[in-house]
Order: structure tokens, then C-alpha cells, then sequence
């Protein structure tokens, strides 16, 4: 049913509003951008629902998500099992894996979608099945997690799934004891824009939703996924905290329907993959080249490893702890608050204008 014509001062916001909403608009991906190549197929009946993948250089490992035992597949190159890692562990809901230097696996016990567990967990898990139990509690209520970063000493490191683009980063505050729990510190936000990448389930919502994390081998590069696009931060110093205050290289992996697994192989490469049987493995060569080489581009004569300026933001008293950073692609401006965001004011506007007007004609 049409309503009463809106007055002049309505009109007036609703164009402000619209004006808000096109200049938050995602901005189209600059023509430069790496592309991701299929290498192979997980068509294993096991592989359901990939959520986690890691990589050592020779084989893949993935977890699904959820489950009830823990359970690490094994995979060659060519997506086949070769092997599986299990624990008779019953976790809650699995999300993400990351692999340390030492070769343990860390899975990342972390999904809570209602926002209803007193405690989230961390397994530890080895390559002969040993499993060690942590519990952990947010310093602030509950949050849904599915993303897992380990920085050089193996340090982890939680990052939310927001769908407002800012998401939390936790780290424990003491040293991790079994079972615990170990409370979490919130060390940082990092922001997430909107993009016009198309995949996922949820349509603009997942462009800025963080469903996945990794490290590189060498830990100077920090990679964050979405349904749609991986980020990748440079890290020279190896510090996670610091690599994700600052602009990061996006690579657009479109296509994927719930894209929520990133890995990085030593080499530098970066693999992705979705939930469903079916899906392949992606990778795209030189993905953490991509990273060091804009942030050398950002800071000429900057060296690629050591402790950068004092100005830096890291793990210090320096770092933003609700902050945003400014996201940028591959050359282009993300921007920080999603043309969601700005809808969703657009439809108050529109409600306060209407119920104004039938106000002032009562």
C-alpha cells in the first residue's frame, strides 16, 4: 500500500540518506588483481563442511565444522585422505585450524551462534593423537569465532565473525592451562569493509564477515578470510596485533558458497575452500608476497623483518583496542562502514519521516 506524500524535510534527509548509501557503496576490484587457480576437488564424503584447513608444504590438513570427536584429515596434493589424526575429545563446535611451527594442530573450538557458551576451547592436538583440552572465557560475554591465528611463538589469537565489519581480537592473558578455563584479554578490533565479490550465503553481510584466519610459515604475513575475500597483512615484525592494524592486500575469492578455509603454504602460496562435498581446493601463487611487497611499498626503505618504528601499533599500550583500520584491495579503497550499514538508516529515516507526517496530520 503507498503511504501519504512525504514533505519537503523529509525528502530532503531521505536524499542525504541515499547519497550516504551510494558513497559507501563497495568499489569495484582493480584490474591487477592475483587470481585464484582450482588445483583439485575434495569429493570425500568425510569433507563435508570444511572449515579449516592448514598446510605444511607436503599435505593438507582440514577439519569440518562441528562434529563430535576431534578429527583432522589429511590430505596430499591431490585433495585425496591419506591419513586421519582423531581424538576421542567431544568438542562443541569446531571452526578453524592453524598448524605451529612445532607441527601441533590447534583446532578452534569457537562457534557459538546463539552467544550462549560460558566458555569457548582450544584443543591441541598432535600428529599422533594426543589431545590437550584449554578452555578459555571472553573478558566481555559471549561471541561467535570461527577464525584462528597463531602468530611465530604459537600465541593464538581469536578473531570474532561480526556482521557489523568490526570484529574483536582475543588472546589469552595468561599462559594457557588444561583444562582452565584461561581468561581472554581483547587486545584489538580490525575492520572489514564491504565488497561487490560475489559468493557466499548471506549476500553483502558476508563480505564483511570473518569466517577464517591463518599465518605464514615464516609468521610475516596474517591472512583473514570472509565468505568472499581473503586479507592479507604484512607482518614484519611478526607481531598479529600490529599486522592487522594496517592496510591490507584484499584477494577476491568469489564463488565460493561458504567459503570459510585459509591456509598459507611456506612457499607463500595461499589456498582457500568451502564448505560441501565437491569443492576445490584454490590457491593463489605469491599471495604473501603480495603483502610484504605493499607494505615496502607503503614505507620505502622499510627492512622486511625486524621491529619496525615505535609508532607502530603492537602488543603494547599503542594499539587501538577499538579503533578501526582502513581497508584497502589490491589498489582500491574498501570502506570501513558497509552500504548495509547505511541501508538499515535509510529504512529508520524512512519510518521516522512517515510516522512524522501522519503526525503532523492528526
Amino acid at each position: 500500500m503507498t503511504g501519504p506524500p512525504l514533505s519537503v524535510a523529509a525528502r530532503t534527509a531521505l536524499c542525504l540518506v541515499a547519497c550516504l548509501v551510494l558513497a559507501l557503496a563497495p568499489h569495484g576490484s582493480a584490474a591487477a588483481e592475483p587470481r585464484a587457480e582450482s588445483l583439485c576437488v575434495i569429493d570425500d564424503e568425510r569433507l563435508h563442511s570444511v572449515s579449516g584447513l592448514a598446510a605444511d608444504g607436503r599435505h593438507w590438513y582440514a577439519v569440518n565444522d562441528g562434529g563430535t570427536r576431534l578429527e583432522i584429515y589429511v590430505l596430499g596434493r591431490d585433495c585425496r585422505v591419506r591419513d586421519v589424526i582423531t581424538a576421542g575429545t567431544d568438542p562443541f563446535d569446531v571452526e578453524d585450524l592453524a598448524r605451529a611451527p612445532d607441527g601441533t594442530l590447534w583446532l578452534s573450538d569457537t562457534g557459538d551462534n546463539r552467544r550462549q557458551r560460558d566458555t569457548v576451547a582450544l584443543h591441541e592436538l598432535t600428529p599422533d593423537g594426543d589431545a590437550t583440552l584449554y578452555r578459555l572465557t571472553y573478558p566481555d560475554g559471549p561471541h561467535d569465532a570461527e577464525a584462528l591465528v597463531l602468530d611465530h611463538e604459537g600465541v593464538p589469537h581469536i578473531v570474532t565473525k561480526a556482521v557489523t565489519g568490526t570484529a574483536g581480537i582475543y588472546r589469552p592473558g595468561d599462559e594457557l592451562s588444561s583444562p582452565g578455563p584461561t581468561p581472554l584479554d581483547k587486545v584489538a578490533t580490525v575492520a572489514i569493509g564491504s565488497t561487490d565479490t560475489q559468493g557466499g550465503p548471506v549476500g553483502t553481510l558476508g563480505t564483511l564477515t570473518v569466517t577464517g584466519g591463518a599465518t605464514s610459515a615464516d609468521g610475516t604475513v596474517v591472512v583473514l578470510r570472509t565468505y568472499t575475500d581473503a586479507y592479507l597483512y604484512a607482518a614484519p615484525d611478526r607481531d598479529v596485533v600490529a599486522a592487522l592494524q594496517r592496510e591490507p592486500v584484499r584477494i577476491p575469492l568469489p564463488g565460493e558458497p561458504q567459503g570459510e578455509a585459509v591456509a598459507v603454504e611456506p612457499d607463500g602460496t595461499m589456498l582457500s575452500t568451502s564448505e560441501g562435498v565437491g569443492q576445490p581446493v584454490r590457491a593463489v601463487e605469491g599471495a604473501a608476497a603480495l603483502a610484504r611487497q605493499h607494505r615496502a611499498s607503503e614505507r620505502p626503505g622499510t627492512p622486511p623483518s625486524g621491529r619496525e618504528d615505535p609508532a607502530e601499533p603492537g602488543s603494547g599500550s599503542d594499539t587501538p583496542v577499538d579503533g578501526e583500520s582502513e581497508n584497502r584491495d589490491w589498489g582500491t579503497a574498501v570502506p570501513a562502514v558497509s552500504a548495509t550499514a547505511a541501508a538499515v538508516v535509510l529504512a529508520v529515516v524512512l519510518a521516522w519521516a512517515r510516522r512524522r507526517h501522519r503526525s503532523t496530520r492528526s
